[in-house]
């Protein structure tokens, strides 16, 4: 979910992609779903998110740490395994010490304790399906990429989130849970958006804490209801199986020169869409860093803009998102805020 990545996004569909709504959405070959865990814990939840780089300074995790307590947030979000394909602590898998994935940066024990010790609410991030060193072990032709359909691929990180669970976290967080962007909008993608789905119900069975997922920030038009979209996000279909979703939302990433010029528009429009359209908990991604942000407005200015709008809109909760974990610009954002 990094801004390199996410940059080329294909929001290209912007405002013309509303055109497409108006069709029904496909019907989803899977059993009815399970009661998730839909708990109030995952309510309200307010926060950033660290790198397992970041978060294994014992420092910087600890001012992170006190900065969203003094500001009156209340959450943060952790790499437990990231884009890289590396597995972020001492896992005991055994396919992820064959691929060589483990590197054990963080202590999760630890950095539970210390974000419950300050009343924080601990999520931890795994990146699924885009692992460049399990690809690489299979020889598979997707690499970097493993598809959801990949038996290996699905066990092998419903593994890992089972380790993870144990650990103590609050929820769990699934991101890079799609295929490849590698086709065009319009097609029927619904076999795509079933086997997405198929890995999140095997999840919801087997996880008993709260599942989250990071979804494209265009999931949330209306037009993704067709399941017509290749990476297989479709926003209802995902919203049977988990807990919370988050739209990655940030204002620099749209083709369209008036959606990065109005980070306000930009945020409220795409947060009310999937308010209308989800039935469960809407706590967008919201952009930390500095990219394209209009001419005469400051990044704190920034990051203010897109909490009114997401609070206009109805979102329960926010998270920031900063490649580089630092969120300066943040506290000096909430610094502004009436309290």
């Amino acid at each position: 979910m990094s801004t390199y990545r996410f940059a080329l996004l294909v929001l290209v569909v912007g405002v013309v992609g509303i055109q497409w709504l108006g069709t029904a959405p496909a019907a989803v070959v899977l059993s009815t779903p399970a009661s998730p865990a839909r708990g109030p814990s995952v309510n309200g939840r307010r926060g950033v998110y660290l790198t397992a780089y970041a978060a294994s300074q014992i420092r910087l995790l600890e001012e992170t740490l006190d900065q969203l307590v003094r500001y009156n947030l209340n959450t943060v979000v952790v790499d437990v395994k990231n884009n890289h394909g590396e597995v972020c602590y001492a896992s005991e898998v055994p396919l992820a010490q064959e691929v060589g994935a483990v590197k054990p940066l963080l202590d999760l024990g630890a950095l539970v304790r210390a974000g419950h010790a300050r009343g924080v609410y601990v999520i931890a991030r795994q990146v699924v399906f885009y692992d460049p060193h399990l690809a690489r072990r299979l020889g598979l032709a997707s690499a970097p990429w493993v598809l959801p359909t990949v038996e290996v691929a699905t066990s092998y990180n419903l593994a890992l989130a089972a380790e993870v669970a144990r650990a103590g976290f609050d929820e769990i967080q699934f991101d890079y849970i799609r295929f490849p962007d590698d086709g065009p909008i319009g097609p029927d993608y619904s076999a795509r958006c079933q086997a997405v789905e198929a890995f999140l119900a095997r999840a919801r069975e087997h996880l008993s804490l709260p599942i989250s997922v990071d979804v494209y920030g265009r999931v949330t038009f209306p037009w993704n209801a067709r399941r017509i979209d290749p990476i297989g996000q479709h926003l209802e279909g995902i919203a049977q199986w988990v807990d919370a979703v988050s739209p990655m939302v940030y204002p620099s990433h749209y083709v369209e020169q008036a959606f990065k010029d109005d980070p306000y528009r930009t945020v409220l429009q795409a947060t009310r869409d999937a308010v209308g359209r989800a039935s469960i908990t809407v706590r967008p991604y919201l952009q930390a860093f500095d990219m394209a942000i209009p001419h005469g407005m400051t990044l704190p200015a920034y990051i203010a803009a897109q909490i009114r709008a997401v609070e206009d809109a109805g979102a329960d909760g926010y998270l920031f998102w900063n490649p580089r974990s630092d969120y300066t610009a943040l506290w000096q954002a909430l610094a502004q805020r009436p309290r």
